[in-house]
Parts: structure tokens; C-alpha cells; sequence
């Protein structure tokens, strides 16, 4: 512990955003570049170094934060980075886009600000890779055998590092033309610039990791195919089942899915695109859903020149504070957040049918209605109460031009024909069942990430990659020194 007395003199500071008006107007990212650093050792001061640190349990890569925090402190980068990359292979995509339930878990947070351990994460990570402290780590030999990971995104990614470097031979499957999966095309630029991802496509390519592009395994190779090629399969698709809204007049046109949507707009940012085809340039947008994804699809259709911007959230508007009955420290609290892409809606005023930050809370879609050409122009609303029962005298209809639905995802694709081809069990939610050691009911073939544990956060995909590398790494060779930091049933803190 650095400053034992950091808690109390120190007030919390977060990595400032660039003003809303500067950042609307290009796709990098939001933060003041270079305002991290100067600030960021005395907030890791903060840290209590407690003797039961709950930033553990709540967070399911078990980092060592009081460790990292106190190396940070006395700015040694280099210790900080070895220890923030024991627990977690990709720590510059968690320290941007993981919700840190670990600053929810924080014991300062009890009845301050918690530590911006966030912050912190995230300021190793880019200091590592500058400071050229991240090198491929190769294995000393090769095992022999071969495992094929199906899916790029952190689950994938995680797994394929972790069985590399533990000497087997691994090849990453993708269906699309590049490697990250969500990351890639699902999260925008704005968020997370491609370039960190990049940073690690090439480490693991230089450790021996191989990649293929442009392959669905279903219907570019026969999963059987694939099976009798490598010793081991590890399906790591993801969630990418998107749930459905089903009212009057959703046929319309003008009503898309969030991930038709943003990848197009990432497509253009890649250089593939000059303008998306479903650009919210000029239009009304109403995006039906009220989390991370729907917050994505707001700060990009921002910066396409929308309008209007209106976002809908079933649930009632949530309080400042956390409800000690309901979310009791440490879980992670139901509380009201300003993403960045809420802050630019207020400060811009995208949507003035709306409240201050662009969200409608308690509104519940009625139906749609469009014009003569069968084009959406009104999404039709009420208000509801706590168990979804509408509100009588609160029914309304806000323009619509482009309308985004961001319900959330049930289970993994079954159009590609994955799951029927290698004729693999699945749980009555949809996702691929597993047992204790994440194997499926077909030998050989193993499931993780959201695929299996259905929709869930970055920090969790990660965690299910290094486990079941580990359970892999088990089963081919007998035992395994790979840490697997959590198990197929594990969930996380709750009531």
C-alpha cells in the first residue's frame, strides 16, 4: 500500500472525455488522449490494499488489482503489466469496454467513490505496449496436437493464446473477413479504436496462433470435417441469436436489427464502405432497447448525422444511488449511468421527445406504422409501471425514420448448420450444453463463452477462454498448468 492515508486525501478522478461537440465529428476515441497518465498514480493511491479484497470476487478473471494498483502507484510499469497479464491476455479491450463490476465490488465504494481500477487497467495496458512490454510469448515446444477454435471474439481469441502457448497447434476459425468477432463489427470505433485489436492479432500470430478468415464452419467445411482434422474443437460463436420484437407492423422497412446496423457503420470506418447503407443520416432514429448496445447504436447514429435520436428503455428510470435492499455491496448495482454516448445526446440535444439524455424509461413499443411505400415513419409508445402494464392516457408516437432494435441476443446461430451437423445438445434457452469440464455431448468438441453461458460481459468471455483452454489442455495431455479462473456453472455476485 503506497499511500495509506490515499483514500482520504485523494478525491476519485476519471479519464477526462474529449467535449461532445470535438468527438461527434470524428470515430476515435472519447477520451482526452495523453490525460490518463499524469493523474493515474495517485489514484491507484486510493487503493486500501484491503485485507479481503471483494474487487476479486466480483470480478470473474480474478485480477489482482491491490497488486497492480500499489506497482502503479510507485510507477513500475513493467511489474504492473506482468502481473495485470497473469489474470487476463487482453487487458486493453476490458479496460475500455468491460462495466467493472470489480469498482462495484471495491470496499471503498462501501461509502465513497471506489478506485478507478478501470483506469488503472487500462493505463498498463497501453503503457505495456508502448514500452514494448508485451512480447509474443512462443512456446518452448510443440505438443503434437491440434485444436481448432471456432470464433474470433475474446472467448476465442483467449483460448486460442492459452492453448498456444501451452505448446499445441491452433487454428482460429472466423465466418467473417477479419478477425474479433463482436469487437470488430460490433463495437464501434468510437469505443475501442481497431487498432488495440490489432496489437494482439499480430502478437499471437507471432506466438503461432493461425487464423482463417471467411470460413463458417457448416457450409465453407463440414463440422465433421473439421473434427477429424485436429484432436480438440473449442465452439466460441458467441450469442448472436438476436431477439425479436413482435408487434403491428414490424415488416416495415426501416426497422433493423442493431447488428445489421453497426457493423455496416465499423465497415465504414475500416475502409471498406464510403457511406453505410443504413446510415442515420437526415433521419429519425428510435432505438428500442435501453443497454450497451442500444447506447452504441445512439453514439453512432449521432455521428452519422441523425436528425434525431430517441432511445427506449422498458425499465423505470434507475436512482443515483445504490438500493442497499435490492443490490447490496458488493453486486453490482442497478443504478443511473451516462455512458458517453448519452452524454453527447444531452449535450447536443438529439432528441427532443426525450429526456435530457435521449432515453424514454418505462416505454413499452405498441406497434409501427409507415407510409404508402411500406417505409416505417412513427413508432407508436406507452408509458408503463413496474410489472409492464401500460399506463392508461400515456400512449404516444415519435417519429420515425430508422428504427434499431437492441433486445439482446438468446443463444448461438443455428442457421450455419453447426449445431445440427455435429448434433450437439443444447440447454433448454437455447445455448450448447457442456458439463463440468465445458466438453459437450460430441467428444472432442468443447463449448464456452456466450455460445454456452449466453449473453454476458467482456470480462466474462474472457475468463470462459482460459478456462476451457484449460480443460482442453486436460483432456489432451492428461493434466494442465493453465489457470482456469472460473467454471461452467459459475455466475456472478448476486441476491
Amino acid at each position: 500500500m503506497a499511500d495509506p492515508k490515499g483514500f482520504m486525501t485523494t478525491p476519485r478522478q476519471d479519464w477526462p472525455r474529449r467535449p461532445a461537440g470535438e468527438r461527434v465529428r470524428d470515430w476515435d476515441e472519447v477520451y482526452v488522449p495523453g490525460a490518463l497518465l499524469p493523474i493515474i498514480s495517485e489514484q491507484a493511491d486510493r487503493c486500501m490494499d484491503c485485507g479481503v479484497p471483494f474487487c476479486h470476487e466480483a470480478c470473474p478473471l480474478g485480477n489482482l488489482i491491490p497488486e497492480w494498483n500499489d506497482l502503479v502507484s510507485r510507477e513500475d510499469w513493467r511489474a504492473a503489466s506482468d502481473r495485470l497479464h497473469a489474470t487476463n491476455n487482453f487487458p486493453e479491450f476490458t479496460g475500455r469496454l468491460c462495466p467493472a463490476p470489480c469498482e462495484a465490488g471495491c470496499v471503498l465504494a462501501i461509502n465513497q467513490p471506489a478506485v478507478t481500477i478501470k483506469n488503472v487497467e487500462v493505463a498498463i495496458a497501453d503503457r505495456a505496449w508502448a514500452d514494448g512490454l508485451t512480447p509474443p510469448r512462443p512456446p518452448d515446444r510443440l505438443s503434437g496436437r491440434t485444436v481448432a477454435v471456432i470464433g474470433s471474439g475474446p472467448t476465442g481469441l483467449a483460448a486460442a493464446q492459452q492453448l498456444t502457448r501451452a505448446g499445441h497447434t491452433v487454428a482460429v476459425y472466423e465466418k467473417d473477413d477479419r478477425i474479433g468477432g463482436l469487437m470488430r463489427y460490433g463495437i464501434p470505433e468510437f469505443k475501442m479504436e481497431k487498432r488495440h485489436l490489432e496489437h494482439r492479432i499480430e502478437q499471437m500470430r507471432a506466438e503461432g496462433t493461425k487464423f482463417r478468415t471467411s470460413t463458417t464452419i457448416g457450409r465453407d467445411v463440414m463440422a465433421d470435417d473439421l473434427r477429424t482434422r485436429y484432436d480438440a474443437v473449442v465452439i466460441a460463436t458467441g450469442a448472436t441469436e438476436w431477439r425479436e420484437l413482435h408487434v403491428p407492423g414490424r415488416e416495415l422497412t426501416g426497422i433493423q436489427q442493431a447488428m445489421e446496423y453497426l457493423p455496416l457503420a465499423n465497415r465504414v470506418c475500416e475502409g471498406d464502405l464510403e457511406r453505410s447503407p443504413m446510415s442515420a443520416a437526415g433521419k429519425h432514429v428510435v432505438i428500442v432497447g435501453g443497454g450497451d448496445t442500444g447506447a452504441d447504436c445512439l453514439g453512432t447514429a449521432i455521428r452519422e448525422g441523425a436528425a434525431s435520436v430517441t432511445q427506449l428503455d422498458i425499465y423505470a428510470q434507475p436512482g443515483a444511488e445504490r438500493d442497499e435492499d435490492t443490490d447490496p455491496w458488493p453486486t453490482y448495482p442497478k443504478i443511473y449511468r451516462l455512458s458517453a454516448a448519452h452524454e453527447e445526446a444531452r449535450d447536443l440535444g438529439t432528441a427532443p421527445a426525450a429526456d435530457a439524455d435521449a432515453r424514454l424509461f418505462a416505454a413499452s413499443t405498441l406497434r409501427f406504422t409507415g407510409d404508402e411505400s411500406g417505409h416505417v415513419r412513427a413508432l407508436h409508445l406507452v408509458e408503463v409501471d413496474e410489472k409492464r402494464r401500460p399506463v392508461e392516457g400515456t400512449a404516444r408516437a415519435l417519429p420515425a425514420d430508422l428504427v434499431l432494435l437492441a433486445l439482446g441476443f438468446s443463444g448461438p446461430d443455428r442457421d450455419d448448420g453447426l449445431i445440427e451437423q455435429l448434433g450437439l445438445a443444447l440447454e433448454p434457452r437455447g445455448t450448447i450444453a457442456r458439463d463440468a469440464d465445458f466438453a459437450t455431448n460430441v467428444p472432442g468438441v468443447f463449448a464456452a463463452g456466450d455460445a454456452a453461458r449466453g449473453q454476458s460481459l467482456i470480462v466474462w468471455a474472457i475468463a470462459e477462454g482460459r478456462a476451457v483452454a484449460a480443460a482442453v489442455d486436460r483432456a489432451l495431455t492428461g493434466s494442465s498448468r493453465l489457470p482456469a479462473p472460473i467454471g461452467p456453472y459459475d455466475r456472478p455476485m448476486g441476491v
